[in-house]
């Protein structure tokens, strides 16, 4: 048990010292964090839009005969699931900046000395003749609690970014690019103009333009068609990312946490006995 003690020790220490464990990890979370503020943003623009189109109507008018559609009544059914998913990716994307802050406080040279000299009195307790099992035990766990508490943060950023780039990227990065589909179409239309008959025209000019009204209101009626299948897309693609947000900043972070929680405890148990 010696050697494995005097190994673990100077493998923690190495690793606290050169930061190696703690740049992987920040590399990892500045990815994470930069990809939440841009599906972030990409929602609070879509729940934006469709705010202005709830009260929109795209007026067509063909012979002087109103024809109004209304596009909020279209985008209805996803309007409380696009609140839902902006208030989901604050509270992912103030999760990812919290495992970034708590990253930076956790390789505070403090904790490093901590971790040093517990990791020196580890060394210099199983290499002497054993002394009182008490105190063995107490410098051996306390040495295993701060290796915990200065690896926990990168290794639980490294563990889930790695699940991410494996698994759910490809599927993130083609949600939130729907997304953007989505929200400029539906800007395009908050912005098109109604289209109305001149009273001043002659009765061909009128002829003429009842056919070329009659054509767009058959255009928009064919768009707005086309729009609702957009919108139950964008429903399957919202409750994807909320699906991949909740994964990465809630349930595998805890995950991770459990896990080396437990490998401790259970490395702790193996090698804390005496000799």
């Amino acid at each position: 048990m010696r050697w494995s003690w005097t190994l673990l020790a100077a493998a923690a220490v190495a690793a606290a010292l050169t930061g190696a464990v703690d740049a992987v990890g920040q590399e990892y979370g500045e990815r994470a964090f930069k990809r939440a503020l841009v599906t972030f943003a990409v929602a609070r623009t879509l729940n934006g839009v469709i705010s202005v189109a709830q009260g929109t109507e795209v007026a067509v008018e063909p012979g002087g005969v109103g024809v109004n559609f209304t596009v909020g009544q279209v985008l209805d059914p996803i309007n409380d699931l696009v609140e839902r998913f902006s208030s989901v990716m604050l509270v992912a994307t103030t999760s990812l900046g919290l495992q970034n802050v708590l990253l930076r406080m956790v390789s505070w040279w403090g904790i490093t000395a901590a971790l040093v000299i517990t990791a020196a009195f580890t060394v210099m307790l199983v290499w002497r003749a054993p002394g009182g099992r008490v105190r063995r035990r107490w410098v051996l766990n306390a040495f295993l609690a701060m290796a915990f508490v200065r690896f926990v943060v990168p290794l639980l950023i490294i563990g889930t970014g790695l699940v991410f780039d494996t698994f759910l990227e490809a599927e993130q990065a083609a949600a939130t690019s729907a997304l953007e589909t989505t929200s400029q179409q539906i800007e395009a239309f908050n912005q098109q103009p109604p289209v109305a008959a001149d009273a001043d025209q002659s009765m061909l000019d009128r002829l003429a333009t009842l056919v070329d009204d009659s054509l767009e209101s058959m255009n928009v009626r064919e768009r707005l068609e086309s729009f609702k299948n957009r919108a139950s897309n964008a429903s399957e693609h919202i409750i994807n990312l909320i699906v991949i947000f909740v994964l990465q900043t809630i349930i595998l972070p805890l995950g991770f946490i459990w896990l080396l929680l437990e490998l401790t405890k259970k490395l702790g148990s193996r090698l804390v006995t005496p000799d």
